[in-house]
């Protein structure tokens, strides 16, 4: 499968996502969207692929949506009037799913459904959905060149990508109300000092500790445990009691504990690395829960 605006490698279990128009900075286009989506799909069915690295071509991760196209740049149809009821019942209506829904926001949701560790090496400017698209993902590393801003104050917009949900729960609310507010362009230390950046590296280390990172998470792991663990992390905590998260732990303990734990203890008791066979295309039952 071939993309327009993506490059998609896949080395020792490491799938590197590439955003792929360097002359345009990266700029977002629907197509990228469109393309960011299928892409992220695909290696959730894929089991050769154990994490995913994001980045970008040349000196830009992504330099927001690309303002330069014709009609509405955001490729929303405004002959329409839509409601929040429409986004309730009609969600995948062709006509609000490719007039009315956020792309940045599909793309963000894409990257939440994942069945795999997703790590942004942000490696130069990211602002606007280039900023937020990297909230559905699970560690942010920077380059020192990296600048991030949440810019959509200044266009007169506001934050999407579903990042009102992401943002908050990432820095904490006073934090990301003061970069939403300001839409000031961040340093990449200055990002690292407010929660959204784990780690600053040097350019040519970024990469190298994105995918120590991504080995990290993965290799000697159970491929569904991990998926598992993702997926609880993201959704438990968004519950409005423990008991919630209690109900999916205990089906997840269970059927790991059949499965794939059987060689995990095995391994320990052995004093050697465990053999994990199970896959991502084969989840438990009760997998997608959310569902």
């Amino acid at each position: 499968m071939s993309y327009e605006t993506l490059d998609y490698s896949v080395r020792d279990g490491i799938l590197t996502l590439t955003l792929n128009r360097p002359e345009q900075l990266n700029a977002f286009t629907v197509t990228m969207a469109n393309e960011l989506v299928a892409a992220f799909g695909r290696a959730s069915a894929d089991d050769t692929v154990r994490a995913i690295v994001v980045t970008g071509s040349g000196r830009a991760f992504c330099a927001g949506m690309d303002l330069s196209v014709p009609g509405n740049v955001f490729g929303l149809d405004e002959t329409q009037t839509p409601t929040l009821t429409d986004l309730h019942q009609r969600l995948d209506d062709p006509a609000i799913f490719a007039g009315v829904r956020d792309t940045g926001g599909r793309v963000t949701l894409a990257i939440y459904e994942c069945s795999k560790p997703v790590i942004a090496a942000i490696n130069g400017p990211a602002v606007g959905i280039g900023a937020t698209m990297t909230l559905a993902m699970d560690i942010r590393l920077a380059s020192e060149k990296a600048k991030i801003g949440f810019v959509f104050g200044k266009l007169g917009i506001v934050p999407e990508a579903c990042s009102s949900w992401f943002l908050p729960r990432i820095v904490g609310i006073q934090q990301a109300l003061e970069w939403t507010y300001s839409a000031d362009i961040l340093t990449a230390e200055e990002a690292r000092a407010g929660g959204l950046v784990k780690a600053v590296y040097a350019p040519d280390q970024l990469l190298e500790e994105a995918y120590k990172l991504a080995h990290k998470f993965t290799d000697n792991r159970s491929p569904v445990a991990v998926a598992l663990t993702r997926q609880m992390m993201y959704r438990n905590t968004a519950q409005p009691h423990p008991l919630e998260a209690h109900r999916v732990d205990s089906l997840a303990m269970f059927y790991t504990s059949i499965g794939d734990g059987k060689e995990g203890v095995r391994a320990f008791l052995e004093k050697r690395a465990p053999k994990f066979e199970g896959s991502t295309a084969n989840m438990p039952a009760f997998y997608p829960w959310w569902n």
